[in-house]
């Protein structure tokens, strides 16, 4: 059996790539990606100590992050794909007019 550190040590390095990528790239769509692979991070953390404490309330946790995480990707690629038509463009450096 796969000891509950290994998935720590695995959802902290997927969550730390996944801040990385976010502010090192650009361009929304990877920006988007990125958020989507922190948030596997932590399903992934919640999902090992729901194993390691031998209970399953983790597991309805996770599975309620999951289908939260679906309905916000579909959102959240419809708005950058209506950002795309608009401006011709998703990288972030050309958005900046777009502030309040």
């Amino acid at each position: 059996m796969i000891p509950p550190a290994a998935f720590f040590g695995l959802a902290a390095l997927l969550f730390v790539l996944g801040a990385v990528a976010f502010f090192v790239k650009k361009d929304l769509l990877t920006q988007f990606m990125a958020v989507e692979i922190m948030l596997n991070a932590g399903n992934l953390a919640i999902l090992a100590l729901s194993r390691a404490a031998g209970r399953t309330e983790g597991q309805a946790l996770v599975l309620f992050v999951i289908t939260v995480a679906a309905a916000e990707a579909v959102i959240g690629l419809a708005i950058i794909i209506l950002v795309f038509r608009r401006r011709k463009s998703i990288r972030t450096d050309d958005l900046r007019d777009l502030k309040g």
